[in-house]
């Protein structure tokens, strides 16, 4: 539906899971795709041997988002390996569930370390880089789970929540360059992010949705396209549910 041909794309976390599947519609869609990744190199791999006709489309870059200055690096080395950019696609995240009594510290500061700090840091270095063309489209991978706040996800719903509240503010200091920064908020998607959710939680979670079924990721895809497209030129600061009907 979407061409992206001539556009460069950065996905965080982009070799597996929900970031995978949006990196390879970008590509489907004719877009240079740098699919970042912090450590399985395996995984990384097979992502692009599985991907390879699309030659030096695909570049997979290794770093974490969470880390300044290594984020602060792989942007030095993109201006000069790439001539623009146009899109970032803020997907790192991770899960460590506890309810909040036995809840660590290290689990706290991890989550948000990853799935927040990455995405300021993303967000930062990406608006500088974009404002030199006065054009961009940052989407930032949310979760319904920072509006509904499901019970032993303290971390992360406050890594989510935070996303969102980061986005309503840099929309209003970015909009007039012509860079737009949106959300979208994936429900349960059929992902190894809730594989190792036990059976009967994953029943009682299908029975709170609506279409009482777990999302796909190409489902969440096409949202993705839509927000990084020129055709959304008018919307930004705003957040889509990709969840079944399951709301706050």
């Amino acid at each position: 539906m979407y061409q992206f041909n001539g556009q460069h794309v950065i996905v965080t976390g982009g070799t597996r899971g929900i970031g995978a599947g949006i990196a390879e519609a970008f590509l489907k869609a004719g877009a240079t795709v740098i699919a970042t990744y912090s450590g399985n190199d395996e995984a990384a791999n097979n992502f692009k041997e599985k991907h390879s006709l699309y030659g030096d489309k695909l570049v997979l870059k290794k770093f974490n988002v969470s880390n300044t200055t290594e984020v602060e690096n792989f942007f030095k080395d993109y201006e000069n390996q790439f001539p623009s950019l146009e899109i970032l696609i803020n997907n790192a995240g991770i899960r460590r569930d506890s309810i909040i009594p036995s809840m660590n510290e290290s689990d706290w500061d991890a989550v948000i370390d990853t799935n927040l700090k990455g995405t300021y840091n993303m967000t930062r270095f990406a608006v500088l880089t974009m404002m030199k063309n006065r054009y961009g489209r940052i989407v930032n991978m949310s979760s319904v789970g920072g509006k509904l706040g499901l019970p032993g996800q303290a971390n992360y719903a406050a890594s989510k929540a935070g996303q969102i509240a980061l986005s309503l503010s840099v929309s209003k200091e970015v909009a007039k360059r012509n860079i737009t920064i949106n959300n979208v908020c994936p429900g349960f998607i059929e992902t190894e992010l809730i594989a190792d959710l036990p059976v009967e939680q994953v029943k009682e979670y299908k029975s709170q949705v609506p279409m009482r079924r777990f999302g796909k990721v190409e489902e969440v895809a096409h949202a993705v396209l839509f927000f990084a497209s020129k055709e959304s030129s008018y919307i930004t600061g705003t957040t889509l549910d990709i969840a079944g009907g399951l709301n706050a």
